[in-house]
Formats: structure tokens, sequence, C-alpha cells
């Protein structure tokens, strides 16, 4: 004997409230994810109206098994996030949690929803009225499960992740709880019963075993809002942020073919220090400087954006001082605090904020001594001391030096000594 049961029928004054189905959308137009609206009805007229509402026949395959290729630390934010949808949803329930768990992997594999498992969870949960999972927008997220139930929440959802499926949810992708009647529902097929909850997937192509073959990420997204009950999303968070401070910095950072040191103290003058700069906004070199200086009360802070002209002391060569981007000067006792760019490659257009340019010889020193020039004549009378001071233009004899550096330039041999009071310069012959 075959004993078939028929849903009783829906009374026509409850059906009078359920607004009609909606057109089933062709296997050329992604169908529509409705956020969770619900029906103008009662618990009492909600439970009468679904239960007229036959299961669909046919076939209702199983979905195929669903293997997370992500490394560790996705692999725990993914799993934690479908043990949150799994307990939130279903309670301390395995087989409620598993029927679940089996609908976000659906989602996850449908070109309808997001392609991370966090993602397809928190679908929507910015918004109080569109999250695709109640509880991720309706506060429920403040109520915390026990130690032993939440891990026996991530215990069914890391075997899904493995490979474990749950064959009586099918190719669902929707559900709801039999006392409620969301807008979707009527225009879904209804495949599944799980103690209070219905299970639906979509009516037509879409719902079919074809339509689940999409590409996923591994690329799980933080959840800040999981991290009371998840330490990879306390890392996760950590990370983020780090990563943040990092992109940040790069700026500053950039133009080098590895990475860019960090200022460094110059032999010969510990009050000294040489940074390579990117080409970031020129007044952030300012922050880089005062960083580097810390609380000294004098400071020398030079930088440039071309690696080859670092130097590796205080002593610089007329090109180093040519080519350098940047220089700030500090003596908190003469109340001097200065920045120079260079103007060539950081225009500005403030007052005594541009280095003076100078032109750098290329002409090599002579490698032998000069001529010590004519004989004295007999019967002119010299200044005493005056002998030999045009033959080098650094004011002494027997070696020609290079020109000396700018007092806007503050390197070992410029105008401007190390605590910021200009040297005295040789002065003409009357």
């Amino acid at each position: 004997m075959v004993v078939i049961q028929r849903a009783p029928a829906v009374p026509r004054a409850i059906a009078a409230k359920v607004r009609p189905p909606q057109r089933v959308a062709p296997p050329t137009e992604l169908p529509e994810v409705e956020p969770v609206e619900l029906q103008d009805l009662t618990a009492e007229e909600a439970r009468a109206y679904n239960a007229g509402i036959p299961f669909v026949r046919g076939p209702k395959p199983a979905a195929q098994p669903f293997r997370f290729a992500g490394d560790a630390a996705a692999l725990a934010r993914a799993t934690d996030c479908l043990a949150a949808a799994g307990w939130y949803e279903a309670g301390d329930d395995p087989a409620g949690q598993r029927a679940v768990v089996q609908v976000v992997l659906n989602r996850l594999r449908h070109p309808a929803f997001p392609k991370t498992v966090c993602g397809v969870v928190f679908q929507g949960a910015e918004r109080s009225t569109g999250c695709q999972f109640t509880f991720t927008c309706d506060g429920a997220l403040a109520r915390h499960p026990s130690p032993p139930a939440w891990d026996r929440a991530r215990k069914v959802a890391a075997d899904a992740l493995a490979g474990k499926v749950e064959k009586k949810i099918g190719y669902a992708t929707h559900y709801h709880t039999d006392w409620v009647v969301p807008y979707w529902s009527s225009s879904l097929d209804k495949i599944a019963e799980v103690h209070t909850h219905l299970f639906f997937r979509w009516t037509g192509w879409w719902g079919t075993p074809p339509a689940f073959r999409r590409t996923v990420s591994s690329a799980e997204p933080v959840i800040a809002a999981l991290a009371p009950v998840s330490p990879a999303h306390q890392l996760g968070s950590a990370l983020t942020e780090a990563d943040a401070a990092t992109a940040a910095a790069a700026p500053l950072l950039a133009g080098a073919p590895g990475p860019a040191p960090a200022a460094t103290s110059l032999p010969g003058d510990d009050d000294a220090f040489a940074m390579l700069l990117g080409g970031d906004s020129p007044e952030r070199y300012v922050d880089a400087a005062r960083a580097a200086c810390g609380e000294r009360a004098r400071c020398k802070f030079m930088s440039w954006t071309d690696r080859a002209q670092l130097p590796g002391s205080a002593t610089m060569t007329p090109l180093q001082i040519a080519a350098m981007s940047f220089s700030y000067l500090r003596n908190k006792d003469a109340g001097i605090e200065r920045m120079l760019w260079n103007c060539k490659e950081f225009p500005r257009t403030g007052p005594g904020l541009c280095m003076r340019r100078q032109a750098v010889s290329q002409l090599a020193p002579p490698s032998g001594p000069l001529p010590a020039g004519p004989e004295p004549l007999d019967g002119v009378r010299r200044r005493e001391g005056a002998g030999g001071r045009g033959l080098s233009p650094s004011g002494t004899t027997g070696e020609l030096r290079p020109a000396q550096a700018r007092s806007d330039r503050p390197d070992a041999n410029a105008a401007t000594n190390a605590t910021g009071t200009p040297k005295p310069r040789p002065q003409p012959l009357p």
C-alpha cells in the first residue's frame, strides 16, 4: 500500500495576504538576492501558510563536497565565520548547524553571492534590514556561546570545509523558520525541513547543479565583530592594522630596488643622520627628520632620493651635497629649526625653503704640488701672512680643496657648523 501525504490547503484569508511569486530568472539572467523582508502574518498564520506549501517533486540531488584551499590563517577565519552562522542561526544543535552550514557553502559556489565564506555569512551586515543572515545585523552577536558550544560549532564547520556534505539540504540557498514567511519564499522550491527550519532552492536552472560551479576565493576577510569569540579574527585585525600602517609608510620608502634603510647616524658626527626617501608628499620629510632627531638639542638630518648619493660618513663630496633632496637643522640653544628642500625636485612657494643651487666642478684636482709662484721682487713690501693666499681656494697652501658648501646645506664641510653658528669666512685682502 502506498501512502501519499498532501500538504493542507492554505486558507484563502492567509493566502490573500501573501505577495504572489516572482518570475523565474532565465539562465541568462542572474537571480536577484532579496533582503530579508517578511510577509505581514502572525506566527500562527505563518505556520498555517508554510504547512500548506508542498515540497517540490522530482530529483533533489546532494551538493558536491567542498574543500577549502586557502592557507591556515584563511582557513581559521572561514571556519569561525561558518561556525558563527551555525551557532547563531541554529543554536547548540548539530543537525541544525549542519543544515545552515551547507546553505552557506551552497551560496559560496553560486555566482549570485560573495566568493568567500565570511563574505557570504556577513553579506549586508552593514545594513540593519539588508543582512542575509539576521544574526549579523540584529544585535545577536552581543551574545557569546560557551567555550564547549563554540568548539562543537567549529567542529561542524571544519568538517564541512573538509568535504562533509549534509545531503538532505541538497542545493538549498535559502531557509527560514516556520513561524515567518519571507517575501522570497513563494518564488523558490521547498526541498527540506530540519526541525523548525524550511529550506529552499531557486526555481529553474539557477537551482540545478551546473549553476553551482563558480570558482571561489580563499582571501577570507577579517570580521571585527567576531573578535570576541575568534582568535583568528583578533589576530587578523592586528595584521590588518599593521598592513595599513605599512601601506601608509610605503611612499616614504619607495623608489628603491630593495627595502629602504631607516635614518642612520653618520660616522664622524653623532648628531648627523642620513636617509633614503621616496616620492611621497615632501611635507612628510619634516616628520621623518624630527623622528630621527628625537629629543636631541642639536641635530642634522639629510636625505636623498638617489641611493647612489647616500654618504658613508659626515664628510661628503660636492656631488653628494648637490644631490641632496631635503635637509633639516636643529639647534635648540640658538632657537634654530630649519627645513630646506631641493626645489628642483620638490618645488616650494614659501620664502627660505629652497636649497641654494651650486655648480659642481667636474675637473679633477691636480695630483702634484702647486707651483710656489714668482720670486718676490726686491724693494716691494708685502703684507705679513699674505704670501700664497691666492694659490688655494681654501685659504691654505700646498693643496687644492673643493669650494666650501653654502650655509643652507648641513654637512661637515658646510659653512654652518654642528651648533648652527656660522663659521668665519676668509676676508679678502684690501
